[in-house]
Formats: C-alpha cells, structure tokens, sequence
C-alpha cells in the first residue's frame, strides 16, 4: 500500500540532466496538488516545485529555469527534469502529494548526487 515511489535519482555530472518520476496508486491523484521537495545533509527539508490540479506551477528560486514539474493524470505520475544540474542540487528528492481535505502522502525519497 506504498502510495508514492519516486525513481530516476542516481550520479550525474554538474551540467547535465536528470528525470525523476513519482508514480502513486492514488485514485483522487487528479485532485491533489503534486510537489518535489529536497533535503541535503544537515538541512532543512524544502520545496523545489509544485504543481496544482489545474497545472499551475511554481518554483523555489534557486531551479527557476533548470527544472520542469509536470504531471499525467492517465498514468497517476508526477515528473520533475531536471537540466543544468550543479553540485548544490545533491539532495534526497521527495515526492508529496496534497489531498483537498489537507491530508499529505509522502514517498520515501531518491536520492540525487552532482558530482564537479
């Protein structure tokens, strides 16, 4: 009964991309806001994108213009690719999703390593 299982983390060089993909068994999942958060070592866990049921999009700062979050409402999944990846990006990437009501499912996290 995993709801959300991110996959697509791994080892890249700084310049280059990767994609990531929350794949959730969520029958409400058309309704819920979708979001990337990250955590790096010693840190605070923060919001990387979000993206609402209607596709609004928004970004922390430090992505606007590397990362893309996108989501498919037939496959139930939510994306974020990342492009121009640099070594301040290395982070466990989580997925969260937020019901109507509130309530946030939350996936177990891959992790994401730019090396220089």
């Amino acid at each position: 009964q995993v709801q959300l299982v991110e996959s697509g983390g791994g080892l890249v060089l700084a310049g280059g991309s990767l994609r990531l993909s929350c794949a959730t068994s969520l029958n409400i999942f058309s309704s819920c806001t979708m979001a990337w958060y990250r955590q790096a070592p010693g840190e605070q866990r923060d919001l990387v994108a979000a993206i609402t049921s209607t596709s609004v999009t928004n970004y922390a700062d430090s992505v606007k213009g590397r990362f893309t979050i996108s989501r498919d409402n037939v496959k139930k999944t939510v994306y974020l690719q990342m492009n121009s990846l640099k070594p301040e990006d290395t982070a466990v990437y989580y997925c969260k999703a937020r019901r109507l009501d509130g309530y946030n499912y939350w996936g177990q996290g891959t992790q994401v390593t730019v090396s220089s």
